[in-house]
């Protein structure tokens, strides 16, 4: 396994990093106070914009897409160390147009979507012209589960109908969101995984409505996570995305990789904090000397940086095999990654919201913040038993093919 950086990871890492310092971070309090002030707390704030901008002059745009002609074309371990860069922000990621749930949905709009579309949703989407979403979670079952899923897809001549009631709907109080990617149940009495299809919704089409916007431990993202309810929507055949019956095969090639971009984005996080809890450290003074002299701290500190480091290179190894092998020889390691990157960075900014006191649990830092998305994501996306049953399961066979 080689995991030194490409010629292009390595001068990309380096406007990606400049860009973070000099731009990103310190626009973090600016977005904020703009978001707070906007009669719609979901629009785009300006300074976003001008991030995008600024983004798009130096070259990183997109850079997470591997697939087709359309992105940076970088592999998934190119991408890697950029996904941690930018994940040292809340917004890092969404002023490279790099953020979920978009990339996920560009992702699969490049790899099973139709020419027609590519060109409709997927083009608008890496030129952040629109938003959009991703409807699979339900509040009545156990989503993490795809197959109770039980919002339905019905054939009607040249249409298809949906009904059902969705939650955790990222990004769907955009006011630029103009896609849904809706999974459903198209054939309830076909074989287990071939019972599901996602098809391609308009975010204004008759009969979606947004009943609230749910929060994560009492923080709301702009880009809004809604409880959706669709009544008798009416989608032209032609927007169903691949054939009937692929929706589990895509909602698996939509999580391989976005596993990843979650786990580099994690241990950004988690670096940031790390950065924080040292410079807190030295300069806070309690009982006489500094908080940095103190051996508890300083055991956080190293346990931190051992952490962090071991996530890193569990993810690279996970990137290199998506990349060398595919993403199904790169399940375990895909699995091990969404688990532990989380819980180290959970732990890495519990250390650090410890070490600031007061001030880790109040808005005056971003420590609150991550502490609550790094939690929130070990239910998301799958959560943490899930992927340890994953890994349990394909250990175990090893040892039963050797039986």
């Amino acid at each position: 396994m080689d995991f030194d950086h490409s010629p292009r990871t390595t001068a990309l890492l380096g406007t990606v990093r400049t860009f973070m310092d000099e731009h990103v971070i310190p626009a973090e309090p600016v977005y904020d106070a703009q978001v707070a002030a906007a009669e719609d707390p979901h629009q785009q704030p300006a300074v976003m914009l001008e991030l995008q901008a600024t983004a798009r002059e130096l070259g990183i745009w997109n850079l997470f897409m591997t697939h087709g002609d359309r992105g940076a074309g970088l592999t998934n371990l190119e991408y890697a160390p950029l996904a941690e860069e930018l994940g040292r922000s809340m917004i890092g990621n969404e002023a490279a147009n790099c953020s979920a749930p978009d990339t996920g949905n560009m992702e699969i709009l490049a790899m099973y979507g139709t020419p027609e579309q590519q060109e409709q949703w997927l083009d608008p989407l890496l030129r952040c012209e629109m938003r959009s979403a991703f409807a699979m979670t339900e509040p009545d079952v156990a989503s993490s589960d795809a197959r109770n899923i039980t919002s339905t897809i019905r054939r009607d001549g040249d249409e298809y109908v949906l009904n059902g009631r969705k939650w955790y709907t990222s990004g769907i109080l955009d006011p630029d969101c103009r896609l849904v990617i809706f999974m459903g149940k198209s054939d309830p009495d076909g074989p287990t995984y071939r019972q599901q299809s996602m098809i391609l919704v308009p975010a204004d089409a008759p009969g979606i409505e947004v009943l609230r916007d749910l929060p994560m431990f009492g923080y709301r993202d702009r880009l809004g996570h809604g409880e959706v309810q669709f009544t008798d929507v009416r989608v032209p055949a032609a927007n169903m995305l691949g054939s009937e019956g692929d929706g589990f095969a895509i909602a698996q090639g939509r999580l391989g990789p976005g596993r990843m971009h979650y786990a580099m984005r994690a241990i950004g996080m988690a670096e940031r904090a790390l950065e924080l809890m040292c410079r807190r450290a030295s300069s806070r003074v309690a009982f006489g000397e500094p908080l940095a002299k103190r051996g508890v701290v300083r055991e956080w500190i190293a346990r931190s940086r051992m952490e962090i480091d071991q996530i890193r290179l569990l993810t690279f190894k996970a990137a290199w095999l998506m990349d060398t092998r595919g993403n199904a020889a790169a399940r375990s390691e895909v699995a091990a990654i969404k688990v532990a990157a989380m819980e180290t960075a959970h732990d890495v900014v519990d250390r650090a919201v410890q070490t600031f006191g007061a001030a880790g649990v109040s808005d005056d830092t971003v420590l609150s913040r991550l502490f609550a998305i790094t939690r929130a994501l070990q239910i998301a996306d799958g959560p943490t038993e899930v992927h340890l049953r994953t890994m349990a399961r394909l250990e175990l066979q090893r040892y039963e093919e050797d039986a």
